[in-house]
């Protein structure tokens, strides 16, 4: 029976989701697995149609999603055989696209400049608050650019979470779970304070606990501020007017992380020790994220080179 399926896959997703797994993609993607499936008369897993179905994604996908998809698939198939036999998993070698890193766009001082400086010029039609989505995206992106912070975690952001007094934001619930606190360089703070005054200006009764509200004045989405960073993106001329693909708001991380390995590499520091504190700061799950940046930025990659030379007296063993 379908319902049995659907249960187990309720089952599963919140078994994970307890573990510490957010699993958003998941619990949008595998229902629809289910119920293709179902399409094909199917109470139980197979092969050949979990190959059908990652095979063939709405949008025309990579080799690395569509190898995504059945992954997603047999992990499931893995817990629900445990308990009924007839659901296959498919083997590790079908599909086996793999998720390749994009080489990082690191947004110069000048680009950051002109995508701030368009934010404040974005017109709203709200009349409460005709100045406020430009400030709110202009204080944004500024914060991502300066705190290596997700999107989501900045949206995330209540108005308790701001302490303009100690000058940190927590951020709890981050990626797999892991929670931190980002401190906040005084010029940052005195932003945040005066977008949190022209906020509550704007809307003195506030309709959400979010600290970063659209002009509606409600929690802001990320969907949302990415087409609007998209937009900004273009009217700078960081892409075509045509262009799907471009710098992401993901590279304002990236930007922040390359810029203090840089930083510390010039200084003579030893990155060996402050890694770790920066794989913390930005909240990597493992540190060899972090080292990700030495071999995926080349001048990184030639000052990590170069210092492991001078420590060898010239010598590569």
């Amino acid at each position: 029976m379908m319902s049995t399926l659907i249960t187990a896959l309720d089952e599963y997703l919140s078994l994970r989701r307890r573990l510490g797994f957010k699993l958003e993609k998941e619990g949008r993607t595998l229902p629809k697995y289910v119920s293709f499936l179902g399409e094909h008369g199917k109470s139980y897993i197979t092969t050949d149609l979990a190959v059908r179905w990652a095979s063939n994604p709405p949008r025309e996908g990579s080799p690395a999603q569509v190898g995504r998809r059945l992954s997603m698939v047999r992990l499931f198939a893995e817990y629900i055989s445990a308990t009924d036999p007839r659901n296959e998993v498919p083997s590790k070698t079908l599909l086996p696209g793999r998720f390749h890193r994009k080489p990082p766009f690191l947004y110069t001082d000048e680009q950051v400049v002109r995508l701030l400086k368009a934010a404040r010029q974005l017109p709203s039609k709200c009349r409460p608050a005709q100045n406020l989505r430009a400030r709110t995206y202009s204080t944004l992106l500024g914060l991502l650019s300066v705190t290596g912070m997700r999107i989501g975690e900045i949206i995330a952001l209540d108005r308790d979470d701001v302490d303009f007094d100690q000058g940190v934001l927590p951020i709890r619930g981050a990626k797999f779970g892991k929670s931190r606190l980002v401190p906040l360089h005084p010029t940052a703070q005195r932003v945040l304070r005066q977008y949190a005054d022209s906020r509550d200006r704007s809307y003195p009764r506030p309709q959400t606990q979010a600290f970063f509200v659209s002009a509606r004045g409600v929690r802001m989405l990320a969907s949302a501020v990415r087409f609007t960073f998209n937009r900004l993106s273009r009217k700078t001329g960081l892409r075509g007017p045509s262009d799907r693909y471009g710098p992401r708001l993901h590279d304002f991380r990236h930007r922040f992380a390359t810029r203090a390995l840089l930083r510390w590499y010039q200084d003579g520091a030893d990155v060996e020790k402050h890694i770790l504190e920066l794989s913390t700061f930005l909240g990597h799950v493992n540190v060899s994220n972090t080292y990700w940046y030495l071999t995926a930025v080349p001048e990184l990659l030639q000052l990590a080179a170069a210092r492991a030379d001078s420590v060898r007296g010239g010598v590569w063993s």
